[in-house]
């Protein structure tokens, strides 16, 4: 049987004991380690001054793990660099963001080389290869260049740019070209897998889009599919009945008041959409008068990458914007805004999430956002909050019985909210049951064995490459 070895810019199985921060994508991915006895490896998350290539094996969870040291200037050029000021930015859609430097190309090619040569002893002949993310585009290119030959899936979690953007970044075609060094590649939506292959058919030497997925270009054949991720509905389902959920949810009860709470978790990043969240809410109070007293938002937006001066910037302008708007709307016995930095367990926040009577998921672009889906699994069925959800997540492709909304529009935000708050208990109801069957059907599990089933069917890439010739 094949051994499943996942690759990740950064180590995350869950620990043994207690629910914790781990997220339903670490729990799958470990599940399925423990059950072929596979691997896990990517980097440690410390750094060293002079990089040794030496791996640390540890068992945590149940899961074996190989983690790798890098140098303070590989974590500047490839990770704060290449990875989160040039490629996190263009693939959001955001270019005025955008810094391109040579240095951080090279960092990034250097640490997936490193990665390569870090992986390549613990590789078994039958071993499927599964990388994960936007860091590592380039690792198929640099194990085949080593000898590799086995089956290597590469599954990208954030948007696939539209073309024209793609082409401002400089290499974009040596970018893309790397890809086809997979056997298989996954998207998150069909929009972004579309917009992969509008790329490639139309840019890529000898290109051709063939049914079932299949896409041929600079003499190579790989499977191009879409693979929507889910959570772990069952699991989080027996987190809200956890003590400590319980707690929050009753703590959230009591400071509610009677008062409709609005919720919003995200991590604290450009593409979120929390300025343009915070100006909607603040739409509705100027327009609601009524409403003040009666409501609040609780903004969760923890902090990220510091490092990066989009991200610090941001901050500053948020502290901002929430002061403002308290300023102008709080009384000595109502704040409606509550923003908070700190980050919150998962049993934590499934409690909170119970609590809220409306769910903000409206960020400007995202691969999936998971958080809508983690809001839906935590409602109680008898009595469902509403989720308003931007049509800029890929959640959106599935989830459409929600409220959808452009993000960029404050008005439309504020007019959906609105509605969710008037929303009927049927059509609540309605709603709710319809995403919640979808959460269910459509969770971690299902992605992840779809993934590899999918990539264990594929003709190793030297194989498919003779093939299209």
């Amino acid at each position: 049987m094949s051994r499943l070895i996942v690759v990740s810019n950064r180590v995350n199985p869950p620990a043994d004991t207690g629910v914790g921060t781990a997220g339903g994508l670490a729990m799958a991915l470990s599940a399925a380690l423990r059950e072929d006895k596979g691997l896990w490896f990517g980097w440690s998350g410390n750094t060293v001054e002079h990089y040794t290539g030496q791996i640390s094996m540890q068992k945590v969870g149940g899961v074996t793990v190989a983690l790798l040291d890098l140098e303070p200037q590989d974590q500047n050029e490839y990770y704060n660099g290449y990875a989160n000021r040039t490629l996190w930015p263009l693939f959001h859609y955001r270019s005025d963001l955008v810094n391109y430097e040579r240095s951080f190309d090279e960092g990034y090619s250097r640490v997936n080389t490193r990665f390569a040569e870090t992986l390549l002893p613990l590789i078994a002949p039958d071993d499927l290869i599964w990388v994960q993310d936007y860091h590592l585009i380039p690792l198929a290119r640099e194990l085949q260049a080593r000898g590799v030959k086995n089956r290597i899936g590469f599954f990208l979690h954030i948007p696939w740019p539209a073309r024209r953007l793609l082409k401002t970044l400089p290499k974009h075609g040596e970018l893309v070209e790397s890809l086809f060094d997979y056997d298989l590649v996954g998207f998150q939506t069909e929009d972004d897998c579309e917009a992969f292959v509008d790329f490639v058919t139309h840019d890529a030497p000898g290109a051709e889009a063939l049914p079932d997925g299949i896409l041929r270009a600079w003499g190579k054949q790989i499977f191009a599919k879409p693979f929507p991720i889910g959570i772990d509905a069952q699991d989080f389902a027996d987190t809200l009945t956890s003590e400590r959920a319980e707690t929050f949810h009753r703590a959230m009860i009591r400071s509610q008041a009677g008062r409709k709470m609005l919720l919003g978790v995200d991590r604290l990043d450009y593409s979120k959409g929390l300025e343009e969240r915070f100006s909607a809410y603040e739409t509705l109070l100027a327009n609601n008068p009524g409403m003040h007293g009666n409501l609040f938002l609780l903004q969760i937006a923890t902090l990220s990458r510091d490092e990066v001066d989009a991200y610090q910037d941001l901050r500053n302008r948020l502290d901002t914007q929430s002061g403002q708007i308290n300023g102008a709307y709080a009384t000595v016995d109502w704040v409606p805004l509550r923003y908070v930095n700190r980050p919150y367990r998962r049993d934590e926040l499934a409690g909170i999430y119970r609590s809220a009577d409306i769910g903000l998921v409206t960020p400007l672009r995202d691969g999936m956002n998971l958080v809508a889906k983690e809001y839906v699994a935590a409602q109680d069925p008898a009595n469902p909050g509403v989720l308003v959800l931007s049509q800029f997540a890929g959640a959106a492709e599935q989830m459409k019985e929600a409220l959808i909304v452009n993000p960029f529009s404050r008005e439309d935000v504020s007019e959906a909210i609105h509605r969710g708050l008037a929303m009927p208990l049927r059509e609540r109801r309605r709603r709710w049951e319809a995403l919640y069957d979808k959460v269910l059907t459509n969770d971690v599990s299902k992605w992840r064995d779809d993934f590899v089933s999918c990539l264990s069917d594929c003709l190793p890439a030297t194989v498919a490459e003779k093939e299209a010739v």
